[in-house]
């Protein structure tokens, strides 16, 4: 393999990975009824006129894995919390003790559980959709390479390479989804 063509693995290899992480990333974002600290992330509360992430302005704790407490290190913001919280329609309802906000997350009924499942094959969807194009990109700069005076040869053993790794890499998001999904549906 000639240099230029180990550089287009080497990018596309690069870009697969990052795919794969943000599909992680989006997957994380999917609670299945545990509770975690990152289910407040994206919440912004008005505080002082700036919009403020809640991990920013208080603890947050989950002393078991049905329930979050948010303590905010100014009491005053409770209400603005509590508020911003409830806009942020996640789907469960602080209650507000005067010191602490107490976050009790509802058993996922079966429905629940599969809109779940279903969004997670989405965004797996999605990340395949990525993975197809930084495949169609790396087979495009391969082209080029042969415009550049590269043999035909070695631009057939490239794209062969490419595709190998797509495959590879969509190999990972259905084993990502699955043990999501396997996460999702157990009770």
């Amino acid at each position: 393999m000639t240099e230029e063509s180990i550089f287009v693995i080497e990018e596309t290899t690069e870009s697969m990975d990052h795919a794969i992480q943000h599909y992680e990333v989006e997957l994380h974002k999917i609670k299945a009824g545990k509770a975690t600290p990152s289910m407040l992330e994206g919440v912004k509360v008005d505080y002082y006129g700036a919009h403020t992430p809640i991990d920013q302005m208080s603890n947050i704790n989950t002393p078991d894995a049905k329930s979050i407490v948010i303590q905010p290190w100014d009491r005053t913001t409770l209400h603005a919390i509590e508020k911003a919280i409830i806009n942020a329609n996640l789907g469960f309802t602080p209650s507000n003790n005067g010191e602490v906000l107490r976050i009790n997350l509802p058993p996922l009924t079966e429905e629940r559980r599969r809109e779940l499942a279903k969004k997670a094959k989405a965004e797996g969807e999605a990340a395949k959709v990525a993975l197809r194009n930084i495949r169609r990109h790396a087979n495009e700069a391969a082209r080029k390479l042969e415009k550049d005076g590269i043999a035909e040869d070695e631009i057939k053993d490239l794209e062969k390479e490419i595709q190998t790794l797509t495959d590879n890499y969509i190999s990972k998001v259905d084993k990502i989804f699955d043990h999501k999904e396997k996460d999702i549906m157990q009770v």
